[in-house]
This record gives C-alpha cells, structure tokens and sequence, in this order.
C-alpha cells in the first residue's frame, strides 16, 4: 500500500508541475520562417510522465516547436545584431546572457549576490533594486538535489520549480529543504557544497552518460552528515526559517534521437551560421549532427531560423 500511495502522490505532484504556469505564453502561433531576437527556450512538464520534455525555441514573438523537428534539417543565422533583454537597446556585446552593459551595472537581477546568494546585501541598504529583491529574494526558496552530469545541489525559488531542472538537463531532481528567502537557501547551499557539487558537467549531460541515482538516499545521507551544520543555521535564523521537505523524487525524458559521442559546440560570435540536423534538444542546448548550441548563451542575438 505504502508503494501505491508513493506513486499517487507523485502522479498528483506531476499533474501540478505540468499545469504551472509557464514563462512563455504558448498561444502565441508559430511561423516559418521566423526571425527574432532570441530567448531562454521555453520547457515545459508533458502532461504524463512517460512523454519527454516540451521545447520551445523563442525568438522575439515567435516561438517554434522543437520535439517535432527532431531528425530535420535546422538552419540558425545571427544577423549581427543584439539586443538588451531589458531595455532593448542595441549593444555590440552581451552581458549575462543578455543584457547591454548600463543594464547589466544597474539591474539587481545582474548583481553578483544573484550567483552567490550568501553575499546578499540588502540589509546594509546597497541593494541595486529595492523592490525587486523584495519580490524575488524574499520569496521561498527550494534546496534540491538533482542528477544532471551526477549528483548536484543546487537552489531555486520555489515558483520555478521544475523550470530550473529542465534547464540544467536534469533527468532526476528532488527538493529537500525549503527557507524562506534567497539568502537563507545560499547558506544552505554553501553547507551541502562541502559534501556535494554545485555545478553541471555540461559535457557529460550532453553525453547523455548519466547513471540514475537514489536521491532519497543521498538526501537522508546528507542531512545525517551535515545536520550540525543545519542545526547552527536554524538557531541563526530561526527553528522554522529551514523546513525539511518529504518529497518524492522526479524523473525527466528529454526528445533526444542520439547524444554526440564527442561535444563540439558552435558559437554565433565565431560562426553566425548554424545548421545541421536537429538530433535533440537537452537543458538549454539544441543538439545536432554538426555540433551542440547553448541557446541561453546568445539571448538577445537576433536570429533567423529556417
């Protein structure tokens, strides 16, 4: 029974995971060809757990649909030209995945306290964004556990679950503690990284050389091992500010025909032609016969695609 219960309760955490709401309105038709400045890929749950991951190239306001065109021929041009996500200004060089360099020194989304939430410096009153922290950094934030090149720990706010494994390349993840602001889960984190990595292999993930492993496991492994140094935390910022969290571990299947046996990657800055024959799409990489493209890398460069 308790078997069957685990399995309902994944079956019903999965259905709300699908329906989330997405950061692309995909009612936005599709047109060929199309020409834009390009986004992070939109990924999104199947609606049942034995379908693979949905993918959806954006660019500008168009968005093409990707698992389809897998084994086809795929064509991507860079005009020349980039464009600030923000501001959309023109700018000769991307910074951040995006942004013009005046965006880039000024919006607190490209402050250095984002990659290193332990460095928050909010209370001491130098926040870039006021506000903005407010409504993102003071937000629940998830610890996780994920399995992308191996075992890794990462951190997300709790609404961008399961956006952030989808676009790590995550074929497993399982949250395992929830705080209650971003700065909170870097302590956290800072913790779990003296027992565990923090980063993907992107070579081995694209690989497509990854061993399942028992997250459960690993979890009530780590929390033994480190529960002094969870202990201490809680007793900085309070018994409830760090919540252990019983869930069931997720699985991913991403449309991928065949991984590459040896990684060569492409790049718009040395080659603004890409083309080959779309084998898959995986993390935020599209994968083809020629070579693999990090798409996120090249947000804000405009982009034709046949």
């Amino acid at each position: 029974m308790g078997q069957v219960r685990q399995a309902q309760a994944l079956a019903q955490k999965w259905r709300a995971l699908a329906g989330m709401p997405r950061v692309t309105d995909l009612l936005i038709p599709e047109v060929s060809p199309v020409k834009g400045c390009l986004q992070k890929m939109a990924a999104a749950l199947p609606s049942r757990q034995d379908e693979q991951v949905v993918y959806h190239l954006r660019a500008g306001e168009h968005r093409v649909a990707l698992n389809e065109r897998i084994g086809s021929p795929m064509r991507l041009a860079w005009s020349g030209a980039i464009a600030c996500t923000h501001c959309g200004r023109a700018t000769k060089k991307s910074f951040a995945q995006g942004y013009c360099y005046p965006c880039f020194k000024r919006l607190a989304q490209c402050d250095t306290c984002i990659m290193k939430p332990e460095t928050c410096h909010y209370y001491q009153g130098t926040c870039r964004e006021p506000e903005w922290g407010e409504a993102h950094c003071f937000q629940p934030h998830i610890v996780y556990l994920a399995n992308s090149s191996g075992l890794k720990v990462g951190i997300t706010r709790k609404t961008q679950m399961p956006t952030r494994w989808l676009d790590q390349g995550a074929i497993q993840a399982l949250p395992i503690l929830e705080v209650n602001t971003r700065q909170q889960s870097g302590f956290v984190e800072m913790l779990f990284k003296e027992q565990v990595a923090d980063r993907t292999n992107w070579r081995a993930m694209l690989k497509g050389e990854v061993a399942s492993l028992d997250l459960r496991a690993e979890r009530d492994r780590l929390l033994s091992t480190l529960a002094d140094g969870l202990s201490q935390l809680r007793s900085v910022h309070g018994g409830d500010a760090i919540r252990t969290l019983d869930e069931a571990p997720l699985q991913f299947d991403y449309p991928v025909a065949a991984f590459p046996r040896k990684v060569v990657s492409h790049n718009f800055d040395k080659q603004p032609l890409v083309e080959g024959i779309l084998q898959g799409v995986k993390g935020q990489y599209l994968i083809f016969d020629t070579g693999v493209i990090n798409l996120r890398k090249f947000t804000g460069y405009e982009i034709s695609v046949e």
